[in-house]
């Protein structure tokens, strides 16, 4: 347990610590309103940077220490999966941005097939050698919807054996990718997102890549069937280029305890530098939803109708790729 003398004394300097930063920052604000009022005009902004507003800085700064506070006085809230909301949009995902909107420059389609509200499970195809490809989904439905809501994604179980990452994963939304959670979730009314290809698809070899793989055995479908959610299909185009896997060291994926280890035109040959991914121009398009609330109950239990429902998202899937693959200027631009 926290001793009380020790919990009262971060608290007093979280408090301290706040107050004296929105003093500087009166400070600095005060100083930039001399500097303007001075001249008679505001300092032309360096090229490519955004002005800032007479405030915002020391609106920032109030911010992050509101922040700060509330981390060390658990002053935030956490689900019973280990969901940090706060945690997620202002750190996690806050870290992804730059990838998403400077790196593969993402552009998405279909944001408004996602529901405003309610349950609804994004189903979307694996690729990449890392995962990156849901990382970027995830900054894509909370920064382009207009009700920013939160991805919760369904990791493998390498992911929460991982020190630290299953730690992270949770607080960033994940959870095992199992029936019960994914239902729980849905019935909880969450946006769910579910890479079916699992390992088989993002370590696949370049030479298959945008070929889909097997979709297991349509246990996505039975947990959007028993809670009535729709299904968004979601089609990931950039990802198959971002660690082009020309080849395999078996050998050392068992010596890690890892499904497959890599071989790129980058790694392991510039060292570090080649887990660099390499800066594709990504394009992700959310299909029109595929409601599950028009069938009958029990279904399911019918393993071909899961199948079937599996086998028509899948296609959906396959065929939307196609279509932007075409539409797709260069791998790069």
């Amino acid at each position: 347990m926290t001793n009380p003398r020790t919990s009262q004394r971060l608290l007093a300097v979280a408090h301290a610590a706040q107050e004296a930063c929105e003093a500087l920052a009166d400070v600095l604000a005060e100083a930039s309103r001399d500097a303007t009022g001075r001249e008679g005009v505001r300092p032309a902004p360096e090229p490519g940077a955004a002005p800032l507003a007479d405030g915002d800085l020391e609106g920032r700064i109030t911010e992050i220490l509101a922040f700060l506070r509330r981390r060390l006085t658990g002053d935030y809230a956490v689900d019973e999966f280990g969901f940090d909301p706060e945690l997620t949009d202002t750190v996690l995902l806050a870290l992804a941005r730059p990838l998403y909107s400077r790196w593969f420059r993402v552009e998405v389609r279909g944001i408004e097939n996602i529901p405003a509200s309610g349950g609804a499970l994004v189903v979307a195809n694996h690729s990449g050698a890392v995962a990156l490809d849901s990382v970027m989904t995830a900054v894509a439905v909370h920064d382009e919807h207009p009700q920013q809501r939160f991805l919760r994604l369904l990791g493998a179980d390498l992911v929460f054996q991982t020190p630290f990452l299953g730690e992270l994963a949770r607080k960033g939304g994940a959870t095992l990718a199992s029936n019960a959670d994914a239902e729980r979730l849905l019935a909880g009314g969450e946006v769910v997102g579910v890479w079916p290809e699992g390992f088989k698809g993002i370590g696949k070899p370049f030479s298959e890549r945008y070929k889909l793989q097997r979709f297991g055995r349509g246990g996505f479908v039975s947990a959007a069937l028993r809670t009535r959610t729709p299904i968004v299909p979601c089609a990931i185009v950039g990802a198959e280029e971002i660690y082009p896997i020309l080849g395999n060291m078996p050998a050392l994926a068992r010596l890690l305890g890892l499904p497959y280890a890599p071989i790129t035109p980058t790694f392991p040959w510039l060292g570090p530098l080649g887990l660099v991914p390499l800066p594709s121009k990504w394009l992700i398009e959310f299909g029109t939803p595929v409601p599950t609330d028009e069938q009958p109950p029990g279904a399911a239990e019918d393993p071909m109708l899961v199948f079937d429902l599996t086998d028509q998202v899948r296609q959906t899937i396959q065929q939307t790729l196609y279509a932007l693959l075409v539409q797709r200027r260069s791998v790069f631009f």
